[in-house]
């Protein structure tokens, strides 16, 4: 898989689960925490795919 695909892989996975998040405590995606952590965990899933791509 080339890391342009793992990158792309992570933000999406990252932001899917960021965004569940808030429904742990009741809130949904939609609301400020739930697009907020929508983005961290979009952040987060760039950098473990590219951490991921440069160890192939």
């Amino acid at each position: 898989m080339s890391g342009k695909k793992l990158i792309w892989l992570g933000m999406f996975i990252g932001s899917t689960i960021g965004g569940m998040l808030p429904s742990m405590w009741g809130d949904d995606m939609l609301s400020v925490t739930g697009v907020l952590l929508s983005a961290v965990g979009g952040l987060a899933g760039i950098w473990a795919g590219y951490r991921v791509s440069r160890s192939l």
